[in-house]
């Protein structure tokens, strides 16, 4: 295990911090977030509302132990899509690219980790005061979240909404696609 259940949640995520390359801070203070796609990088602004989803979504990925690559990133976003991401915009909005994407790179582990995300509790839900880092562990984190390493059955419902949030991903996808190609041929034929 990359963060073992002893270990505190500030020294957990001070090395997802290092691990991924996010800085000491984690780009938490930062005015804009760069996300590397190709063929090219998606800047947007690095909004109050962004870095309260983006601290719990962290945490989720220490507790849950999905990477911070691009498999990893569809991972977490099926985990929390999975669970729901409550009033976090944000969460809602990027969880949905990367899971997309995860449609394409990893589909059965997307798959895997949805299910556990809609057994377990997420933070976007219950929140986590930055005062607590230093105290609770990342056992604590996972007990009271309720991830375990056992993979739980799957149900019928839990296909059905696996399929339509896939549908929504594919057709955001094909309309952001559909308006950049529009926007690009309108600026070639002006």
């Amino acid at each position: 295990m990359q963060y073992p259940g002893t270990t505190t949640l500030q020294a957990a995520r001070s090395r997802f911090f290092e691990r991924a390359d996010l800085g000491g801070d984690g780009g938490y203070g930062a005015k804009w977030v760069r996300v590397e796609t190709k063929p090219f990088a998606v800047y947007f602004p690095n909004t109050r509302c962004r870095v309260e989803a983006a601290r719990l979504h962290d945490l989720h990925h220490i507790a849950t132990e999905y990477g911070a690559d691009w498999p990893g990133e569809a991972e977490i976003a099926a985990w929390e899509l999975g669970g729901g991401c409550g009033r976090h915009g944000w969460a809602w909005l990027l969880d949905l690219g990367a899971f997309t994407v995860g449609l394409v790179l990893v589909p059965w582990r997307l798959w895997r980790a949805f299910i556990r995300g809609r057994r377990a509790i997420n933070l976007y839900h219950t929140g986590f005061a930055e005062e607590r880092l230093a105290t609770v562990t990342v056992g604590t984190l996972r007990t009271a979240l309720g991830i375990t390493t056992a993979q739980p059955r799957t149900r019928p419902v839990d296909l059905v909404a696996f399929v339509a949030l896939a549908a929504v991903g594919i057709l955001w996808h094909t309309a952001i696609a559909a308006a950049g190609f529009w926007i690009a041929w309108r600026i070639l034929v002006a």
